[in-house]
């Protein structure tokens, strides 16, 4: 086998080396005038994958080959981080509904506060 698919699949994990980076999980600290610290947090997933195949030599080439490889990376946020005078508070990102039963759940609490606070305003009347 030709060592040509070796040598794309290694170029291949090193440019997603150069993309991904301990940066992508654990994002820059940004600091705010009053003194509170907020750090992003995120998921990394990367997929790679290649093929190739050595060719019957009709064409009189030198070890004919073809092939080739891919790639990909997906940053999802997962939290932020808040440090304010010692203490870190985590702060998930919600992901969004994805279905309408989600979204049904998602309302839930809204939904009860608000028929709470207008049971609340009739037994006052």
């Amino acid at each position: 086998m030709s060592q040509k698919l070796p040598n794309m699949l290694e170029s291949t994990i090193q440019k997603i080396r150069e993309m991904v980076d301990v940066n992508s999980v654990i994002g820059e600290p940004i600091t705010t005038p009053d003194g509170v610290t907020i750090i992003p947090v995120s998921k990394v997933s990367v997929g790679f994958g290649g093929g190739g195949s050595d060719f019957v030599n009709k064409t009189g080439a030198e070890n004919p080959f073809g092939g080739g490889v891919g790639g990909g990376v997906k940053v999802t946020p997962i939290c932020f981080l808040i440090v304010k005078d010692g203490n870190v508070r985590m702060m998930p990102v919600a992901a969004p509904a994805n279905t309408t039963a989600d979204r049904i759940v998602e309302m839930l609490p809204d939904t009860l506060d608000k028929l709470t606070a207008y049971l609340d305003a009739k037994k006052n009347v």
